[in-house]
């Protein structure tokens, strides 16, 4: 938190990372209201939710014609955060020529809508996140090199909720007193079973996770204080079954990415949202990845299963 209000102190762009459900838009949300501009807008853009052939227009405007369906002309995000704050979440999911637009624009300053002919002055802190390795996405071609230099003039690492398990019981007090807010109860804590539970769960979906498990028990819950059986059922047991992948040693990385991919995915019941989070990938880099395997054998389980406790490792 140190970090972060030095951060804002700043007019410098930021870079934060860290895993899906950490708190990154709740910083980026702090850090401008922390700042000289608080008083200006505060825009925060999902650049993974937004489709590939709308997101130079979304992001920067355009003319009315510029392209079939411009019946008038559109601010972008940039226009409407002037004077204030964009927050560019998953920033590497656009594609490179849009990155290439988007490091013009924050090296001059100003920007040219589609189908413009004049440039257009902007004062625009930009803040930007990401829940995957840059160094690993630069590498990969996700992530152009120029971009990264010019964003990460100041980075934050949210670290996840299994790395600061101390500070659960805090966020547990938090996230009570906003659910009775929000639902109309008088719920005053959790019992001592059910605080080690929630301790021992290895939160794949960090802060956002524990969240919504406070919010349905609150909801559920009889009581003045949250017990174990007020949980999901998979939160219960503090010696809960840990999930396993298993692969022998000589497995191809392909091969192996496959196999994760797909037991997680049934691991979330289907939910591909839910899993590509908990393998730190955007949803869009999940898709590309079940397209380009679309057409491949899966690794077969009975061979994984035989495998387990020869020469293999775990996952």
């Amino acid at each position: 938190m140190d970090l972060v209000a030095r951060a804002a102190r700043s007019s410098a762009p930021v870079i934060i990372t860290g895993e899906s459900g950490t708190g990154k838009e709740l910083v980026a949300q702090i850090i401008h209201n922390l700042s000289p501009r608080s008083a200006g807008p505060y825009i925060p853009v999902n650049c993974a939710a937004i489709p590939e052939t709308l997101i130079e227009s979304e992001l920067f405007g355009h003319e009315r014609g510029a392209f079939t369906g411009a019946e008038q002309m559109r601010q972008g995000y940039f226009e409407c955060a002037n004077g204030g704050t964009l927050f560019l979440d998953e920033f590497i999911e656009m594609k490179t020529n849009v990155q290439a637009k988007l490091l013009r624009v924050l090296e001059e300053r100003k920007l040219r809508r589609i189908g413009a002919s004049r440039e257009i002055g902007l004062d625009v802190r930009v803040l930007a996140a990401s829940n995957r390795s840059l160094r690993r996405a630069i590498s990969e071609g996700w992530l152009r090199e120029d971009l990264f230099y010019r964003l990460n003039v100041f980075s934050l690492d949210l670290p996840p909720l299994r790395e600061r398990i101390e500070d659960l019981p805090m966020l547990v007090a938090k996230f009570i007193l906003e659910a009775n807010k929000e639902q109309g109860r008088q719920v005053q804590g959790v019992s001592a079973e059910c605080l080690e539970a929630l301790k021992t769960h290895r939160w794949p979906g960090n802060v956002r996770e524990l969240r919504n498990v406070i919010d349905h028990a609150v909801i559920v819950s009889k009581r003045r204080t949250i017990s174990l059986d007020d949980l999901p059922p998979q939160y219960r047991s503090p010696n809960g079954k840990v999930e396993h992948v298993t692969f022998p040693v000589g497995s191809s990385l392909d091969e192996v990415e496959r196999e994760l991919i797909g037991r997680t995915i049934e691991f979330t019941a289907g939910n591909k949202t839910r899993a590509a989070q908990m393998l730190g990938v955007g949803v869009r880099t999940l898709y590309r990845r079940l397209e380009r395997y679309a057409g491949d054998e899966p690794v077969s389980r009975r061979n994984a299963a035989s495998i387990a406790g020869r020469d293999g490792w775990r996952a």
